[in-house]
């Protein structure tokens, strides 16, 4: 009898402890408004990178070493005459190959030596990049690859994108709260993403900066430095 009684409290107490340990659960449960926001800001850009290259190609080796060497020592100068910095001019790339042409048969043509000289030029004054393009064509260089646009300075849009994205993910968790009749508590979470990189935009018109139209035209649109931010509010 004494046994049958110690096992039906156990079992109450079991029971008891389990309903408090629900109740608790359900009681601790957060209720929380969870969104997000982005941020934009657009920038005109102010600096650009080029890959100008000279490519030569002779039947011996030296010949063709010789004349890469004379086309990039001209457009060496004609950057120093357009008053690039040197430390924006930097080799990246220098390839020396044999390569085997064939006649219209197949057959093997005379051995051929290619050599190819890259270099990446930083220009900081886009008013003369149309005119350095044409310049260093004209000096020797016949290899343009990769024109791309940036800012010197992206650290104050960057600032400005991620306090608009946060901005955005505020009004949107307000118009969230009063469509559904409650009332926002206090900020629990927040996390801030920056893009860390620029996206061209190019506009019909050919907006943002254009070079000189008696060089090479040259637009550079716009760039769209991005962040986004993710918010989560209590509800009261």
């Amino acid at each position: 009898m004494k046994k049958i009684n110690i096992v039906l409290i156990f079992v109450m107490l079991v029971g008891i402890l389990s309903a408090c340990s629900a109740g608790s659960s359900k009681g601790d449960m957060t209720r929380t408004i969870s969104v997000s926001g982005t941020g934009e800001v657009y920038l005109v850009p102010d600096i650009a990178y080029v890959y100008v290259g000279t490519r030569s190609q002779a039947a011996d080796v030296g010949t063709a070493l010789s004349d890469n060497n004379k086309q990039a020592q001209s457009i060496s100068t004609v950057l120093s005459g357009l008053g690039l910095d040197p430390k924006d001019i930097q080799t990246i790339a220098f390839n020396v190959y044999p390569m085997q042409n064939y006649d219209q048969n197949g057959q093997p043509l005379e051995m051929q030596y290619v050599v190819e000289n890259t270099v990446y030029v930083k220009v900081r004054d886009l008013a003369k990049l149309g005119e350095m393009l044409d310049a260093v064509v004209k000096g020797g260089a016949n290899q343009i690859n990769g024109i791309s646009f940036d800012v010197q300075d992206r650290k104050t849009a960057e600032t400005e994108a991620r306090r608009l994205a946060i901005e955005n993910a505020k009004e949107r968790a307000t118009e969230i709260a009063n469509a559904a009749g409650v009332e926002l508590g206090e900020l629990m979470n927040i996390n801030v993403n920056s893009s860390g990189t620029v996206t061209p935009m190019y506009d019909a018109k050919g907006g943002g900066y254009s070079a000189n139209m008696s060089s090479t035209p040259i637009a550079s649109g716009q760039l769209l430095i991005t962040a986004d931010a993710f918010l989560s509010y209590g509800i009261k």
